[in-house]
């Protein structure tokens, strides 16, 4: 009878204990951990071919809010002064060989990477998406994400937090037709100062891109703060002025 009486305990438990899992604030407290809300850092991407060619990009990074970012390709020299910029769901490159934006896509590739224009341009996961559902095992929680919109990169996401540090494990990245078309890493968790302690390292491979993988390794990651003019089409050609 007392087992009985346990295991209806037990059932009841497991329940009451899930709904007191948040994944909304969960994903609010990722993002917050990913980065500071407004910031500044550089990043380089390095792209790996099949054959282990590689080829590399240094940017330095700008993010104002959930939903503003923009870009400035410092190397290499042929893309150098280019800029990316992101508001929304809206996104543009500027070429001062062409002298004016052009708007892309965030399915698309700036540098021609597994990483694409979403994944460079990284906005507030909760600003793009809601959370579905969210479970605990193993000292992890897992987040099922659906987009808000269909104007986002990835229709739903599979995310899995490490519930001490709420950091990214990994997060697998779906088509709306649920096809899997790249999952994320992330790695070294490394202490940039000033309370943030976050993954410098993010790599990425894809079942469409069989051999080929793209990392991204993060430095001078800063709280920093920048007027909402500089997140225009019209300061653009002004960027290189703001990097001291």
């Amino acid at each position: 009878m007392r087992k009985l009486l346990w295991a209806a305990l037990c059932l009841i438990a497991l329940p009451a204990a899930a709904a007191n899992l948040d994944g909304t604030k969960i994903l609010q407290q990722v993002d917050r951990n990913l980065e500071p809300e407004s910031y500044e850092s550089y990043r380089k991407l390095i792209d790996i071919q099949p054959d282990g060619t590689q080829k590399s990009y240094v940017l330095w990074t700008i993010k104002k809010g959930g939903d503003k970012i923009l870009a400035l390709f410092l190397e290499p020299a042929s893309d150098k002064g280019r800029v990316t910029l992101r508001i929304g769901d809206n996104m543009w490159l500027y070429m001062p060989e062409v002298g004016k934006p052009i708007r892309i896509t965030s399915l698309q590739s700036v540098t021609g990477s597994v990483f694409n224009n979403a994944d460079i341009l990284r906005i507030d996961y909760t600003s793009e998406y809601n959370v579905e559902s969210v479970k605990e095992q193993q000292g992890q929680y897992v987040l099922s994400l659906k987009a808000k919109t269909g104007d986002v990169a990835y229709d739903k996401l599979t995310m899995t937090v490490d519930s001490k540090h709420l950091l990214p494990v990994t997060i697998e990245c779906y088509a709306a037709s649920g096809l899997l078309l790249k999952t994320l890493h992330f790695s070294d968790i490394k202490d940039f100062g000033g309370g943030i302690k976050r993954p410098a390292q993010l790599e990425t491979d894809s079942p469409l891109y069989k051999g080929y993988k793209s990392v991204m390794l993060w430095s001078g990651l800063k709280k920093a703060g920048y007027p909402d003019e500089v997140f225009t089409l019209n300061y653009l050609p002004r960027v290189q002025e703001l990097r001291k």
